[in-house]
C-alpha cells in the first residue's frame, strides 16, 4: 500500500478534491489557486501523480478519488506511529497528551474506541 504514502503537498492537494468531487479539472484548477497557491501546470502535475498512484481518476474532465480519505487517513496514522514511535499506540498516546487534559467526553470517546476495537 505504498502507494497511500503522500507527500504534505500532495495531501493538501487531496483534501482540495475529497472536499469539491466530483470536481471539473478547470474547477479544480481555480480551487488550488485559491486554496493552495499553486499554478496551473503544478496542478495538472500532481493530478497526474495522484493518478499514476491509483488514487484519483480524470474522465472526461472531471476529477473524482478511487481511495476514500479515510483509508488514506488511516495509512497515514499507521505509518507516523510505526516510524515515530516504533508501532507503539500507548507511547503515542502518552506523547501525544503530555501534560494536556481531554474532556470526560473526550476520555469517553477514546474508551469506547479502545473496547471497539479489542481483540
Amino acid at each position: 500500500m505504498e502507494n497511500l504514502k503522500l507527500s504534505e503537498s500532495e495531501y493538501r492537494f487531496m483534501l482540495v478534491v475529497w472536499k469539491s468531487e466530483p470536481v471539473e479539472s478547470g474547477q479544480l484548477v481555480k480551487l488550488c489557486a485559491d486554496k493552495l497557491g499553486w499554478k496551473k501546470s503544478t496542478t495538472y502535475t500532481v493530478l497526474r501523480k495522484m493518478q499514476e498512484k491509483g488514487l484519483l481518476k480524470n474522465e472526461n474532465t472531471i476529477v473524482s478519488t478511487i481511495v476514500p480519505k479515510d483509508k488514506v487517513q488511516a495509512y497515514e496514522s499507521e505509518y507516523f506511529i510505526e516510524r515515530a514511535f516504533q508501532g507503539s499506540l500507548p507511547q503515542f498516546l502518552a506523547s501525544f497528551l503530555g501534560g494536556k487534559t481531554i474532556s470526560a467526553r473526550q476520555a469517553e470517546e477514546i474508551k469506547r474506541l479502545i473496547d471497539a476495537h479489542k481483540e
